[in-house]
């Protein structure tokens, strides 16, 4: 197949040239004469699955040939099938066993890292180990390292490396340990006797040291080849040289960032040249002149002043270089993706195959939703996330349920989760269920989800045997976990399991409900698996350790789902522009820390370290990305796209993409026409996409709507409200009409807070505690305080779950606690509390309307008649001009009590209304009950009768924020009036509503 030759036989397929085509079509040539037999000698060793599957590609369209021999380089003693060697250890298992050293570390050194982070340390850990074995670093050299002038965290994480890395045993034996193994076993058999049969090692860069030293041995074999992929023929050769001296020169920076590094670096062990790269088949780029410019733009820093030396050549032809270039500059990620997805789509129109090329998988995402608009489905190569995928989010969300209380918020999206009761027996009840208790808890503000707020639920809700049903197997399942404690990973995962499945099935169902069906759990099952098999390694665990090792876990798994894609659409990664090419190439995504990525911290050793022993250095990736990018380029047409910002801040534009606006602007009127060419393509894009997307929604009115003032017709109107609700009718109607009219009420949230709110409520469930209980305030003021603080405290552990909280509260109650005793021993020397919390209401005087009140607190006094009292926990009660204009509760609840209107009462004379500040007894303080003659409860219920009829007429609207108190006031019905779009300046317009 080769002739003899007395150099090692490196090819090149061009930039722009689909390279499984071109090695197939140099098959041929050098096979055409060749028996067919010939074919089926032929060994190619290929980098990647997908490459050896592209290749299959290929040898399928025909004609009928006997395949070659197609092997990975990353796996030769099982693809040789080579025997006697030494078995690696599954790479979770070793990553396992490095856990638990890291986590000794950790016990011992604190500072090092967080116990949760053991995992991912580990996973860093062993991929270093393995880095050792695959670039054939001696691990006794580590020791020989100068680390005297870097800090003591290098030093030790060094010690710790040599100590793992020099053992005698093979625990820690990886996959790359193997295949260098297999690597010497392979070059020692073609040293005794070499192949005879062609021998090919196809797309490489050979970026990894195993894989070069084959590279070079197969390079040297009497019928050895390797075929370099996307070659830059452009690149002069000073270029070339000045490459090879920073590969081999010590006292020189290597210019590993350059997309042809790799390439130069093997011409230097080999003792080449670039012009001894020949051409592997006889196909012509796509886009020769764009190549050129390229090539120009990417040039490596110390010789970009050659920009204004060869930049001028190229005018002539940058028409024809730019001609297939456009520029997609988006404001946001979501525009990007609109654009992306509107040229996919006039790709499929036109009849071109097309794909999106990017390592951004949220973008990716996004333009997979912008194309469902025309029912497209691309062919993403890279899946979706396993811990993104519905049984992924279930098991890392049941995880967390071990060893903490289950808080409101967390409960809710697990039992809403889809695979929670999914069981077809279950999942409605399931539902419908979940459903009510959620009502009752965010109205009540219920923080935690346990068998206590289920069976405060129980009882108010008089649940039925089936939700008691219900309640009782959701309690039984999480009550035991939540009061997990460390235990090996063994006996945590199998625990967790059998709690994930009893959840998926239901209650009273056996099985696992849905959670192992489809894609998705199949994947997650395979998964799990491999967890458990490795599981006995993992040591032990804390609560904490497990969810963030099993987070981290799924979260390296995918879900391939077997979906009708589109023929002509793909999204790749940019590993995949090195295996083909299409007629439309979209580069998106191309912001620095994207594309390319931000080089990642190694917590091992650092760039220094890393020189010194030999090894990888973090600018090895910025070079492979840099020739991903080349190569990408190369297509027919290609559009390159960025968003001026992320999702938090402002972004800046790749290096790559720098570089050549720039040269294109350094190029003068020539290349600044080129530029906007592209970029007015690409805004075309963007503008034609913006105008779809507004057209698909639903039309907005470009006029903002009136400050609404709702007027319902009579016989709707409310017939009764309580006196706290007084105040909101005359400060804010609208809030009236929605609660009373629309029957609108406000959820809490689902994370409860420890607000003014909840505050008020603990505090007068304690004063109400103390009233019920018949607590007495009188005797030895110390020993008082003492026994009322213990009974706040009782209340306070019973309302609130968080102890900090608890504490806090206490102590500010503990503060006031004296004056509050004393002042409350003076009320119970004056009267006996006989309304606490109960309800009473009398009608309206000529109107069809009743008040209704629950005071806080009505005692009979000894004197006669009867006092009423309102506790108070902000710092301050409501100013008597307040009282006098709004805040009518107390006047109201003193004319209902003269009313008879509490039945426990009776009809008594108000002698004393007052406010009691808990928070600050100093501010408590007496309203007055009779002005210059007038009783004000009675002056006070003829306004509100007044205030009733007047919104008795039909024409007479609820307006929204009438009089807010404050100007950061916020209703909970602001969204509903549409507030923000009127202000509190704006005229309220009167609208007829259900007529």
């Amino acid at each position: 197949m080769f002739e003899a030759s007395d150099k090692p036989r490196l090819f090149g397929v061009p930039i722009g040239v689909d390279f499984g085509a071109a090695l197939l079509r140099g098959l041929e040539t050098r096979l055409s004469d060749a028996p067919p037999e010939a074919w089926g000698r032929v060994t190619i060793f290929v980098n990647t699955t997908r490459m050896r599957r592209h290749l299959d590609e290929q040898f399928a369209k025909g004609p009928p040939r006997l395949m070659p021999r197609i092997h990975l380089v990353t796996s030769l003693a099982k693809s040789l099938g080579l025997i006697g060697l030494e078995p690696a250890n599954p790479s979770l298992r070793l990553r396992l066993q490095l856990r638990q050293a890291v986590s000794r570390l950790i016990d011992l050194q604190p500072d090092l890292a967080p116990p949760t982070a053991a995992f991912d340390l580990a996973t860093s850990l062993a991929s270093l180990l393995e880095e050792l074995d695959d670039e054939g670093v001696d691990p006794a050299s580590l020791s020989e390292l100068d680390v005297a002038d870097h800090s003591a965290h290098w030093a030790r994480s060094l010690s710790l490396i040599s100590i793992l890395s020099g053992q005698d045993s093979d625990v820690f034996r990886g996959q790359s340990a193997l295949n260098r193994d297999a690597l010497t076993a392979l070059l020692h058999r073609w040293h005794e006797a070499p192949p005879a049969d062609p021998v090919i090692v196809a797309g490489s860069t050979g970026s990894r040291g195993t894989t070069r030293l084959l590279m070079e041995a197969v390079a040297r074999l009497p019928q050895g080849a390797v075929i370099l992929p996307g070659v830059d023929d452009d690149m002069p050769e000073s270029v070339w040289n000045s490459l090879l001296k920073s590969a081999h020169q010590p006292d020189r920076h290597p210019e590993e960032d350059h997309p042809q590094y790799r390439f130069a670096a093997l011409l230097h062990r080999l003792g080449m040249n670039s012009s001894d790269i020949v051409p592997w088949a006889d196909q012509p780029p796509a886009a020769p002149a764009r190549n050129q410019l390229v090539s120009l733009s990417l040039r490596p820093a110390p010789v970009t002043d050659q920009w204004r030396r060869d930049g001028p050549l190229l005018v002539e032809s940058l028409p024809e270089a730019t001609e297939g270039l456009t520029l997609i500059e988006a404001p946001t990620p979501r525009q990007e993706a609109g654009a992306i997805a509107l040229a996919l789509r006039e790709a499929v129109e036109h009849g071109k195959s097309a794909a999106l090329v990017t390592p951004d998988r949220t973008l990716a995402r996004q333009v997979t939703a912008a194309l469902a608009r025309w029912s497209i489905i691309p062919d993403d190569s890279a899946g979706l996330p396993l811990h993104q995928s519905p049984p992924g989010r279930f098991l890392i969300e049941t995880a967390a349920l071990f060893g903490q209380p289950l808080d409101l918020a967390s409960a809710l999206s697990l039992l809403k989760h889809p695979l929670t009761a999914s069981s077809d027996a279950t999942r409605g009840q399931h539902l419908l269920f979940t459903g009510r208790f959620e009502t009752w808890a965010r109205r009540t503000g219920a923080p935690r989800f346990d068998s206590r707020t289920l069976a405060k639920w129980l009882a108010k809700a008089k649940a039925d045997e089936a939700t008691q049903v219900w309640a009782r197997w959701l309690a039984n399942l999480l009550e035991p976990v939540s009061e997990a404690s460390t235990e090996t990973l063994e006996s945590r995962l199998s625990r967790h399991l059998t709690l994930a499945e009893a959840l998926a099935a239901g209650p009273g169902q056996a099985g696992s409900g849905a959670l192992w069906l489809e894609e998705a759990g199949e994947a997650a099952g395979l998964a799990l698996t491999e967890l458990r098999e490795s599981a006995a390694y993992g040591g032990s665990v804390s609560n904490s350790d497990y969810s963030s090792l099993f987070r981290s876990f799924l979260g390296e798994k995918e879900v391939r789902e077997a979906s009708v894609a589109h023929p002509q659409v793909s999204i790749w990664g940019t590993i995949e522009a090195r295996t083909r090419t299409l007629d439309l190439c979209i580069l998106a995504g191309l912001n620095e820390g994207t594309w390319p990525a931000t080089l990642p911290h190694d917590p091992w050793m650092n760039r220094s370290m890393r020189r010194d022993a030999g090894m990888l250095l973090p600018e090895r990736r910025v070079g492979l990305a840099a020739h991903d990018f080349q190569l990408a380029l190369g297509a027919k047409e290609v559009i390159l796209s960025r968003s001026a910002r992320s999702a938090d801040a402002e972004t800046v534009p790749s290096r790559w993409l720098n570089r050549l606006t720039n040269l294109l602007t350094g190029l003068n009127t020539p290349g600044v026409a080129a530029l906007e060419a592209m970029q007015e393509r690409g805004t075309r894009l963007l503008t034609v996409s913006t105008a779809l997307a507004r057209h698909t929604e639903d039309p907005l009115s470009p006029q903002p709507a009136p400050r609404p003032s709702p007027a319902p017709p009579p016989g709707v109107r409310p017939k009764e409200l309580f006196v706290t609700s007084v105040a909101t009718l005359i400060r804010d109607p609208y809030a009236i009409y929605a609660r009373q009219v629309l029957r609108l009420r406000r959820l809490g949230p689902r994370a409860p807070e420890a607000d003014a709110a909840l505050r008020g409520t603990v505090l007068h469930a304690v004063m109400e505690r103390c009233l019920v209980d018949g607590f007495t305030f009188a005797g030895d003021p110390d020993q008082v305080v003492a026994e009322f603080l213990a009974l706040a405290s009782e209340v306070i552990d019973d309302h609130i779950p968080w102890p900090a909280t608890r504490r806090l509260w206490l102590g500010r109650l503990s503060a006031v606690a004296p004056e509050l005793v004393r002042r409350e021993a003076s009320f119970q020397a004056a009267g006996t509390p006989v309304i606490v919390e109960e309800i009473g209401s009398i009608p309206l005087q000529n109107v069809d309307f009743k008040v209704a009140a629950k005071p806080d607190r009505i005692d009979a006094l000894a004197t006669g008649g009867c006092a009423v009292f309102d506790y108070k926990t902000s710092t301050k009660p409501p100013s008597a001009k307040e009282v006098e204009a709004f805040d009518k509760q107390l006047l109201l609840e003193a004319a209902i009590a003269e009313a008879g209107g509490f039945k426990s009462l009776g009809a008594q004379r108000a002698q004393r209304v007052g406010y009691i500040s808990i928070g600050n007894p100093a501010n408590s303080r007496d309203e007055l009950l009779e002005i210059e003659g007038l009783w004000r409860p009675d002056a006070v219920l003829q306004e509100l009768a007044a205030l009733i009829v007047a919104y008795s007429d039909p024409e007479k609207g609820y307006t929204a924020r009438r009089a807010p108190q404050l100007l950061v006031y916020a209703s909970d019905y602001d969204h509903l009036s549409r507030y923000g779009e009127w202000d509190d300046t704006a005229s309220p317009k009167t609208i007829p509503v259900g007529r």
